[in-house]
């Protein structure tokens, strides 16, 4: 049994807090807020203890409670800072996205997790959407890549769509690409907050592959969708639904006989996926395998870094126009 703690209770420390109470081998033993009421309210109901620091946590519980794995969930701005707190105690760490603030403090707590010998994650969760993981199993690199991720605005968030939402996708395209970007473009715009409330980037790989984001918080609806053109076909992934569908065309013709006609024929595909189900259990349990297991975990530290340089990227595009 691994016991893990909690930091931060906000909305995404309390889903991790949720999930890892009902996860077998795992032991959620504390959930910390620097709101001491807010860490009771989403503790109490699972069984756990609440403090208001992770210096609590270690001085108070028993020998058998000492956490041996930590999920920080708090804003970017403490991601740094806490996680090394806890790597110092030879926690292993799942830090939330982005892994940092910045790229050098993201550098550094890799570096940091290294030299330590201790575990670290970063929770980019689309990883484990069962969408996600077929479109990275793909033996072809993708001539283009379409996402759009989308959602109505919320006040809670003070990071940047770009480092909020966009971040996702470009840990995705990233993978697709299996290069290194060769190419940023990106505009944005802010109506709603101080920070970019939509953003489109436009990057090119030097595998050649091209892909367009589009990350918005000012959509009515839900919308999470990825679009590949392959060489041979066209791939629509949902991933809020978590499915996919493959689009072959198989004959096309004009027809001139009595004027101009289309005519196509195509074969669409919808592959079952295994392993359907809430990303973020997908995810804790990987953490813990890795814990336990002492192996390197799907998304690793240097992932995290990646990712928010290209957030970097995208950000210094928009803001140069």
């Amino acid at each position: 049994m691994t016991n893990i703690v909690v930091v931060g209770a906000g909305v995404m420390g309390s889903n991790h807090a949720r999930v890892a109470a009902g996860l077998p081998g795992m032991e959620l033993v504390a959930v910390v807020d620097l709101d001491l009421e807010r860490a009771k309210a989403v503790a109490g109901p699972l069984g756990a203890r609440a403090f208001a620091t992770v210096e609590e946590v270690f001085a108070t519980v028993g020998a058998d409670e000492q956490p041996r794995a930590a999920v920080v969930a708090t804003p970017t701005a403490f991601h740094a800072s806490t996680a090394t707190a806890l790597i110092d105690r030879g926690v292993a760490v799942l830090v939330e996205k982005p892994i940092a603030a910045t790229v050098e403090e993201a550098e550094q707590l890799v570096a940091h997790a290294a030299a330590r010998g201790v575990t670290l994650m970063v929770g980019h969760i689309e990883r484990f959407n069962s969408a996600v993981a077929e479109l990275l199993r793909l033996d072809q690199i993708p001539l283009h890549v379409s996402i759009e991720r989308i959602g109505p605005f919320t006040a809670r968030v003070a990071d940047s769509v770009i480092h909020d939402l966009m971040i996702h996708d470009l840990d995705i395209v990233r993978s697709l690409g299996a290069s290194p970007v060769a190419r940023v473009q990106a505009v944005g715009q802010r109506t709603r907050s101080q920070q970019e409330d939509i953003a489109v980037a436009m990057l090119t790989f030097e595998s050649g592959m091209t892909a367009t984001i589009t990350a918005s918080r000012l959509g009515q609806q839900k919308i999470r969708q990825i679009s590949l053109t392959m060489p041979d076909s066209f791939i629509v992934a949902d991933l809020i639904r978590q499915d996919l569908s493959v689009t072959r065309v198989e004959h096309v013709e004009y027809v001139s006989a009595t004027g101009t006609r289309y005519r196509q024929t195509a074969a669409v595909e919808i592959p079952f996926l295994e392993n359907r189900g809430e990303p973020l259990g997908a995810e804790l349990r990987e953490f813990i395998r890795a814990v336990e297991s002492g192996t390197t975990p799907l998304v690793t530290g240097a992932d995290g870094v990646e990712a928010i340089k290209l957030v970097h990227l995208v950000t210094e595009a928009v803001r140069a126009l």
